[in-house]
């Protein structure tokens, strides 16, 4: 019996037990069909991470004062306060690889327009923070350079806050007068939609000149973070180790000393985000493996249930010249058709439920060839390893017991 006859055969005995066939794929079917879909979710999630972290800006370096150390108690970090204006000045004179540098001091804050009033994140910065942190206007005008020097009193706002306080995101605030802390502030633009990351919801924000948020609203000059925009890609490691230098040399810090500052690149955190992502998805995928190898040990279960189903048939052939390689050739591709066939079902289960997710569950997952490739491999793997124990039952069976069994 040729390779194709015995395929044939085992459609034929696949299509003689229907139901039974059916079921005993469907571990695999499960099995297969839930490791594309987890793998989907983690790619998903991979590149909805990396489009959030490479929408924070392009070529991005966050530096932030260290950790503070009163009476024995260590502060978070960025407890110190000892990024200073001057600093800033130096990294943008200094630093040949650096770009644009945005130095920016934060807080929370009441905002209230009419009767309506919201908490949010107070950031104060420079003109250069729109190009550094990729963050344009939808509506009206970004701060400038003569709003700094001036201490000018106006805003740029989220499309969250013009929700809270408009009633709609699309309503026209410019112009407006709102009160921060019950300071007067005018509306000059709407900052672009930039969505969530997270708990961190980029809309919900209001964007003010460094000199005003540091004399009206925080009290003090210092700088919370300084975000800094390398030239190229190619150049973010020398930006990195030119800010550290020029930092460390201006805090007069001496050799052994260790940073009293913190610089975190965008290619670090992405790196992070992405080990991240990847071991969620490997923990996933190994969970939905799981069902493979279930739906393997039923695969095995019912090849040994059909071994002795067609004893006598197998010591018919096994009397009229068959060899065992040939028996056991025969139920083993019966297994790996019930696995094989069991996969190619579950790839279309992975792709209607990786759909299915991405249409009505607001999740992002996108479907990867190597997955699919991969599982059915595997599935049909499946179906030769544990194919293999009742094949070799069948084909060591003695010709003239199985001729006698009832």
């Amino acid at each position: 019996m040729n390779f194709f006859e015995n395929i044939r055969v085992a459609f034929r005995g696949l299509k003689s037990n229907k139901l039974r066939s059916a079921l005993t794929m469907l571990g695999i079917i499960i099995g297969v069909g839930a490791v594309i879909v987890m793998v989907a979710i983690g790619q998903g999630a991979k590149a909805s991470v990396t489009n959030q972290i490479q929408g924070l800006g392009s070529n991005l370096i966050m530096v932030s004062p260290g950790r503070s150390n009163t009476g024995g108690v260590r502060g978070g970090a960025g407890s110190m306060s000892n990024i200073s204006m001057d600093d800033v000045s130096a990294i943008q004179t200094n630093a040949d690889a650096v770009q644009a540098v945005a130095p920016v001091a934060n807080t929370q804050a009441q905002v209230v327009l009419g009767s309506q009033n919201t908490a949010t994140q107070i950031i104060g910065t420079t003109p250069s923070y729109a190009q550094v942190r990729n963050q344009p206007v939808a509506m009206g005008r970004f701060i400038s350079d003569k709003d700094l020097k001036d201490n000018a009193k106006v805003a740029v706002v989220g499309t969250t806050v013009v929700q809270d306080l408009m009633g709609s995101a699309n309503a026209n605030i410019v112009g407006q007068i709102i009160k921060i802390n019950r300071v007067p502030f005018q509306v000059i633009g709407v900052l672009q939609s930039k969505g969530s990351s997270g708990a961190n919801n980029n809309d919900d924000q209001i964007i003010v000149p460094l000199t005003t948020a540091q004399t009206r609203l925080i009290g003090n000059k210092s700088v919370r973070t300084v975000y800094v925009e390398a030239k190229s890609s190619d150049q973010m490691n020398t930006a990195y180790v030119e800010i550290e230098q020029i930092l460390r040399h201006r805090h007069k810090l001496t050799s052994s000393a260790a940073d009293d500052f913190s610089i975190t690149s965008q290619t670090d955190i992405l790196s992070t985000a992405e080990g991240v992502t990847q071991s969620l998805t490997l923990l996933l995928s190994g969970i939905a493996a799981i069902s493979l190898l279930v739906g393997g040990i039923g695969i095995m279960n019912i090849m040994l249930v059909s071994v002795t189903e067609r004893t006598r048939e197998i010591g018919i052939r096994k009397a009229i010249g068959a060899k065992r390689r040939t028996i056991m050739f025969q139920f083993l591709i019966e297994a790996v058709v019930l696995s094989a066939l069991g996969g190619l079902l579950g790839i279309l289960f992975g792709f209607g439920g990786s759909s299915l997710l991405n249409r009505f569950a607001g999740m992002t997952s996108q479907m990867s060839a190597s997955s699919v490739v991969m599982a059915f491999i595997f599935s049909a793997a499946i179906g030769i390893i544990f194919g293999v124990f009742p094949a070799q039952k069948a084909s060591k069976l003695d010709p003239i017991e199985a001729l006698r069994y009832e």
